[in-house]
This record gives C-alpha cells, structure tokens and sequence, in this order.
C-alpha cells in the first residue's frame, strides 16, 4: 500500500533551538497514526507543520506522491483539522457552525445542508443542531468541533488532543467516532497524553523525543522489546534519602524512577530479587504503602525510550 502522506528529513528551529531533526515518516490509508511525546518533545512542531499552520526549514512533504509545496492547496482540502483549543462560535447554532467551515470548502446549497446533517448525525448532534454552544457541555463542544472538521469529507485527519477535559460518556464517543472514520477509509494522525486512548484505537504509533523520532511501530511490536522485562510500581509516603544506585546494585535492576512518593523499578524476568528492593527500600528508611507488578506495556516502553512518563 502506498502511504498517503510522505515527511522526509524535516526540520524546524526556532531562533537557535531545533525543534525537529530529521523527522521521517509515513500515513498510510485508513490507519490511526499516534503521536507519542512528553511535553517540548516536538510533535505540536510536526502537527502544525502538516496543518499547514507553520513553516519548516528543511525537508520534503508529500501527498498522494507530489510535493505539498507545489499543490497546497489541493492537500488543504483534503485536510479536516481539530485542534487542542476548541474552534466553534459560541453564539451561532450548531448547524451554522459546521455549514460556515464546510462552506470554506466550497460545498454550496443542498449538499452542503446534507453533509452538515451527516457530519452532527455522525457525532450524536442532530437533535441540538438549532441549540447554541454556549449551552453545550465540554464534551459536546468537542464533538462539533469534529463535525465542523469532517463535514467535508477529508482523506487526512489530524487530531490533537481532542479528548482533553471531558466526561467519560463523550470521550467514549469520539473514541468510536475516530474509529469508525478509519473504517470509511480516513487516515486519521492524533496526539494524546492518555496512553489508555494510544491501546485503544492506534493501527501505529510514532514516538517522538528531544526533535527526533526513537521508534515507530505498532504497539505491539513496541513491547517486543520489554517481553524479558516486569516493572515493580511502588507506592511510599516520600523518598527523602533513596539512594537510587542502592536499587541499581541489585542483580536484575534495568531501570529506575523516583518520584515524591513513587518509585519504578523495572527488572529482567526470571530474576527473583523482590525481596531485596523491599529491604533497600526499608534499610533507606522507606515506608511502603503498595505494590503492583506490570508486564510490558506502552507505558513500560515510553518510560524506557525518554526516561519519563507521557504527562511529564
């Protein structure tokens, strides 16, 4: 399959910081493609570069196999966009609001009416379409938000962060909704701070860190390479005197994460040295408050590739 969407040795800086390095990667048809990356790691840099929202140094762009620099705007219409910070008038209906984004599409007169009507039947906004924003909830707010940016059909959708302060029943919802427009064929690229929503519905996921991308691949393939690996969580009241070289002379002991009143200790398999992180933990004056163990996972594989959790 040909990917949609090609990046190439992308770069972008801002005054004398690289925000990107050599940023390469695909978007095939019909896959949700997430973006992992803590905080400043750079992928707002590479979302608002193929929204077209911002400028790049160097690198190439292709879509459907031509250079987006020569033809952009044929790529824009193929765009839906859904930002982090809601894009909807508060003080027109509904309707209004999906027609007046269509309309910048140049859908006109009757098709217009049907595609408004399909795009709020297909977020559950039907019955409010002729009801003001302003009286919407968070999570209703965030549904338009989509209708206005799949109204037209596009073929490539990006999406940042758009489950971000909202009521479970509506992040259900988009969740299903996001799905079912990789089911019609759309390609769909989403950044999220909710690893849970990365297992859900990713077909593939790009990390990214310090402007670079460290790993692409589908989850599952991701965690191959912590199948030898478990990771003790470890709840204590605070972890003023832990000496963390302690822990890493423990037989086994591959990574560790401190925090104000949690520890990570990830192990190799196989090796049975639970007791002794218990007792350094004790010896160091620590006093536990709980304990799981967790086989590999997304979260296991983040923490290893940037040394730190995805809300950090």
């Amino acid at each position: 399959m040909k990917p949609i969407i090609e990046v190439k040795l992308l770069e972008k800086s801002f005054k004398n910081r690289k925000a990107l390095q050599n940023i390469s990667f695909e978007v095939y048809p019909g896959e949700i493609l997430c973006f992992l990356g803590p905080n400043g790691a750079g992928k707002s840099t590479t979302i608002n570069i193929l929204s077209t929202a911002l400028r790049y140094d160097r690198g190439e762009i292709l879509f459907q196999g031509e250079k987006v620099g020569a033809n952009a705007a044929r790529f824009k219409r193929q765009l839906g966009i859904v930002p982090q910070d809601l894009a909807i008038y508060e003080e027109i209906t509904a309707e209004q609001n999906v027609k007046f984004f269509a309309s910048l599409y140049g859908l006109r007169g009757q098709e217009l009416q049907r595609r408004a009507d399909e795009a709020l039947a297909f977020v559950g906004l039907s019955e409010r379409k002729r009801d003001k924003p302003r009286t919407f909830s968070g999570g209703m707010k965030r549904r338009l938000n989509i209708a206005c940016a799949i109204a037209h059909k596009p073929q490539v959708i990006i999406m940042d962060e758009p489950t971000v302060g909202i009521d479970p029943q509506s992040r259900n919802h988009i969740l299903e909704s996001i799905v079912r427009l990789k089911e019609q064929g759309a390609s769909i690229i989403y950044t999220t701070h909710y690893m849970e929503e990365v297992e859900e519905i990713s077909t593939r996921i790009v990390i990214i860190d310090h402007g670079r991308i460290i790993a692409d691949g589908t989850k599952e393939s991701l965690k191959e390479c912590l199948e030898e690996e478990k990771l003790y969580e470890i709840d204590v009241e605070n972890t003023i005197g832990l000496n963390e070289d302690e822990l890493y002379r423990i037989d086994g002991v591959k990574r560790v994460q401190v925090g104000e009143n949690h520890i990570r200790v990830t192990t190799l398999k196989g090796i049975e040295n639970l007791d002794r992180i218990i007792h350094t933990l004790i010896h160091a004056g620590m006093r536990i408050q709980n304990m799981a163990t967790s086989s590999a996972s997304l979260e296991m594989v983040f923490l290893k590739l940037t040394g730190r959790t995805l809300r950090n």
